[in-house]
């Protein structure tokens, strides 16, 4: 009697654990699909303001000169940078909606400030590397999502080259070198390949099966935001390197 209540305790032992799992791998699926979600729409903003603000800026030679020939430029640059830092800094104490519309006015006022783009490069070569962008980004994150090696000590290495960059970016806007911005995109692809990946392990580990529903919510925006940002400029340093110009 005593051995069939071991077998029968170990039995239901497993058969918890399994369910305990399935119950954490269905809501996994639904966190992750909701941070892919909120990016994928976050893309769709930037893409629409962009094309918005450039439409306006060839059908409107003044507009295009305060948006794109005035200290304004510098507004606008400078203003998904501020809207980064607010939303990081506020999160946690934003209800979700409130957080949801900060990342969506976020995406907008990146894309008025990526807009400048259509002006410099053909609309077509612009389509290309933003494929080959969401190609690679696709496969990274998947192996990010997949793997068992763990990338957290990526991190630390990532983190100095993106420093990097940024400090050769703003230094090369006072040489303007070709040579050093053709080495700045290829560093910065490699960079942000890898935060890409690292990322996605790092946002998929944040999850929690215990989180209420704000917890839960102003994660899956916290991880889109990682992600857009990864996605955005890994497309970007693709640009200058693959990218026609007008």
């Amino acid at each position: 009697m005593a051995e069939f209540d071991k077998q029968a305790a170990a039995r239901y032992g497993a058969t918890s654990s399994r369910a305990e799992a399935g119950v954490i791998d269905e809501g996994l699926r639904a966190y992750m699909l909701r941070v892919y979600n909120y990016m994928a729409t976050g893309l769709v903003v930037t893409g629409v303001v962009a094309f918005a603000m450039v439409t306006l800026a060839y059908s409107s030679p003044a507009f295009a000169q305060a948006v794109y020939g005035s200290a304004l430029r510098w507004v606008i640059i400078l203003a998904p940078l501020a809207m980064v830092f607010y939303l990081s800094a506020r999160v946690n104490s934003m209800s979700v909606s409130g957080a949801q519309t900060a990342f969506w006015i976020f995406a907008a006022l990146m894309g008025a400030s990526l807009s400048s783009i259509f002006l410099v490069y053909t609309g077509e070569s612009i389509a290309r590397v933003f494929f080959i962008t969401a190609a690679s980004f696709g496969a990274l994150s998947l192996y990010g999502y997949t793997t068992q090696r763990d990338l957290s000590g990526w991190g630390s290495f990532l983190f100095m080259g993106l420093i990097g960059v940024i400090l050769a970016i703003i230094v090369n806007l006072f040489l303007g070198s070709p040579a050093l911005m053709f080495a700045i995109s290829v560093i910065g692809v490699l960079v942000f390949a890898g935060l890409t990946a690292y990322d996605t392990q790092q946002i998929k580990e944040m999850y929690y099966v215990g989180d209420d529903s704000t917890v839960a919510g102003r994660k899956a925006i916290m991880g889109a935001l990682r992600l857009y940002l990864d996605f955005i400029n890994m497309f970007i340093m693709l640009l200058h390197l693959f990218g026609a110009r007008e």
